[in-house]
């Protein structure tokens, strides 16, 4: 029997604290001797990122160490915070970004204390003879960082030297097989890794140096990803020359296309560490692919793409390859993201570890439908779509449900379909959801990623609309009562569509970006000249980026905001969300403003995110009239009298 209440007042059990006390982050798969490793992001632990091994027989313990957290700060996203071969590991620390050993009874630092706290930052590590090469970002004094490639030995006898300098930019150093060539990726500004990218390989001696530098494949309009040696010492790399990230191979006269189609086997590099495809002892590529929306793994013989049916469609960045098995993170609309394993003899694929220890009950599951909707433009864009779910309870007969359209930030990230406590915190309290893969997005070629540059601001917030309206128009959400929520570059996207446009009646920024110009101004050095392509060059175009800024138009907005921040956020300062929250103190307009001592860009402290998602929760009741089941803290809107 089911209970009649008003959407969004519904009583579910899946609650705020539950986000963090029965979910943790995954990240950075690798196996090494017959031990499978990976990262876990635990919100219980203020967010610490713990390095964990689990053995063939199952015995699963951490390996960094209690107070240790395994995290780079290299180009600020980091990723790639950790290494291993043959029994060895070695990780930075994110205070100290130190290297650290990690394979005795204690951890023992390899890089010396740089000369600015914090200062010099390492990522991407590939192991030659008894040394390691890595990415470094070393810190100035009133000047931008300098990019390189850097070789030291194992056991720290020797500060690292730099072996590969000379760009503003390098990620991915391969080692080939034999130890004789490097392979590394390096971009110049203002280039994006996903706009251009070059592939270069040298020759590599014993003591690390490198010499006789080659380019091989790439340019500034070209986007390589991944360098990757065959056991046989064939060089391989993504590319998206025809307008598909496609897997190719160094030939001596020219590149050979492994599999050309019009499917993703690369991804933008926001983080590094990211490998979407690895061989086995054979030589046989097995690669995770996207098309669609949907992500597949399969094996690469010899032309031949086969797909393996791992009942998963959402994979995360990076697998690992054992004996006749496939290690990665994947997850599907049933299914949270967990460590799975996949045997590639029988094809049968098992839950390692989940992210999540709660299994939802299916009448509270709210499964994803992948939509398409018209564009301003007469194209497509996409979208998953979740209706409100849940067996206990249904809304009035005379109402229809409120809509929740959610932003992803990049922007050229995208939304996936894996089952999410997030998504399901909404859906089971009665919210219909969107999740919009708009113009720019990654998994739908490169033409439907480039249609953002020069338009951000514009077409996603116009896709963001569009899909709300294309819902509404269906019957199937209030078209009164539709807000826009994201974080980041969606918290951009949000600002805008509240700004410049009348769709939504709320939204929530979350350390989203208000004013252009502070950005171009203040950003870290590895999206420094990002907006060049984004929204044009700056300060030659700074009347646009005036035009574009939500900032400099809050007068025009006149709903109701949310803005939530961490004050240690160096990508998006808390300064943006502090000038909007007085901008719409002065015009009137209710708002709420959360801040979060201790919180970057990216909530990651348990306490904070439950405060965030409750707070959310409050400010939507109070602004649509509904009161949220259970013992919810009520946000303090500004200016109420207004709603």
């Amino acid at each position: 029997m089911t209970t009649t209440a008003p959407y969004g007042s519904w009583d579910s059990p899946i609650t705020a604290e539950m986000l963090t006390t029965r979910a943790i982050g995954l990240s950075q798969v690798e196996h090494d001797a017959g031990i499978t490793y990976w990262i876990e992001s635990r919100p219980l632990e203020g967010g610490r990122s713990v390095i964990v091994s689990r053995t063939a027989g199952g015995e699963i313990r951490d390996v960094t160490p209690p107070g240790m957290d395994a995290r780079s700060r290299a180009n600020e996203y980091g990723g790639g915070a950790y290494g291993v071969s043959g029994g060895v590991i070695v990780s930075c620390d994110f205070v100290d970004q130190r290297v650290y050993r990690l394979d005795g009874a204690e951890p023992v630092a390899i890089t010396p204390e740089p000369r600015i706290p914090a200062g010099d930052r390492y990522a991407d590590f590939a192991f030659h003879g008894d040394g390691v090469i890595a990415v470094r970002e070393r810190h100035h004094e009133n000047r931008e960082p300098t990019n390189s490639l850097v070789a030291f030995p194992i056991d720290g006898s020797a500060a690292p030297r730099v072996i590969v300098s000379g760009h503003d930019f390098f990620a991915s150093p391969r080692v080939s097989p034999d130890g004789a060539r490097l392979a590394w990726l390096a971009w110049d500004h203002p280039n994006m890794p996903w706009d251009g990218t070059e592939l270069w390989v040298g020759a590599l001696d014993a003591g690390g140096s490198v010499s006789e530098p080659e380019r091989v494949a790439g340019g500034v309009d070209e986007s390589i990803f991944q360098p990757e040696w065959s056991p046989g010492g064939e060089l391989h790399f993504v590319s998206d020359r025809t307008g598909w990230w496609n897997l190719y191979r160094v030939r001596d006269s020219e590149d050979g296309d492994i599999y050309p189609a019009e499917a993703e086997f690369g991804l933008p590099q926001w983080v590094f560490g990211m490998r979407r495809y690895r061989f086995d002892a054979d030589g046989r590529i097995i690669c995770v692919y996207s098309r669609g929306g949907h992500e597949g793994l399969a094996t690469l013989d010899h032309g031949t793409l086969t797909t393996l049916e791992i009942d998963r469609d959402t994979i995360g960045s990076s697998l690992a390859i054992g004996r006749n098995e496939v290690f990665l993170i994947a997850g599907s609309h049933s299914e949270p993201m967990g460590v799975v394993r996949v045997d590639l003899v029988t094809g049968k694929s098992e839950t390692i570890l989940s992210s999540q220890s709660i299994e939802v009950e299916p009448g509270l599951l709210s499964k994803p439908d992948a939509i398409e909707f018209p564009t301003g433009d007469g194209g497509t864009a996409h979208a998953f779509y979740y209706p409100p779910t849940h067996s206990g309870f249904s809304g009035p007969d005379d109402e229809l449900p409120p809509l929740l359209v959610f932003s992803h930030g990049g922007p050229t990230s995208a939304a996936a379909a894996a089952l999410s406590l997030t998504h399901q915190f909404w859906t089971s309290r009665g919210f219909a959801l969107v999740d919009v893969n708009y113009r720019g997005s990654t998994g739908y070629g490169r033409a439907y990623r480039e249609a953002l540059n020069g338009n951000w601001g514009v077409v996603d917030t116009e896709d963001c609309i569009a899909a709300a309206r294309y819902l509404a128009a269906g019957g199937h959400v209030d078209g009164e009562r539709m807000a826009i929520r994201g974080g980041s570059a969606g918290g951009y996207t949000t600002l805008c569509a509240l700004t410049f446009h009348d769709a939504f009646a709320a939204g929530a920024s979350y350390f989203g970006v208000g004013d252009l110009i502070g950005l171009a101004e203040t950003t870290h050095k590895f999206e420094s000249r990002y907006l060049d392509s984004m929204i044009g060059p700056y300060p030659e175009t700074e009347d646009l980026y005036r035009l574009r800024s939500p900032l400099n138009h809050a007068d025009e907005l006149s709903c109701p905001v949310l803005l939530l921040q961490g004050l240690d956020d160096k990508v998006v300062p808390p300064s943006q969300a502090e000038d909007m929250a007085a901008a719409l103190e002065a015009n009137g307009v209710p708002y709420a403003y959360v801040a979060f001592e201790g919180e970057g860009h990216g909530f990651r402290k348990a306490a904070n995110i439950e405060a965030a998602a409750e707070a959310e929760l409050s400010f939507y009741g109070q602004v649509f009239e509904f009161t949220p089941a259970g013992d919810i803290t009520p946000v303090e809107i500004h200016n109420e009298d207004a709603l």
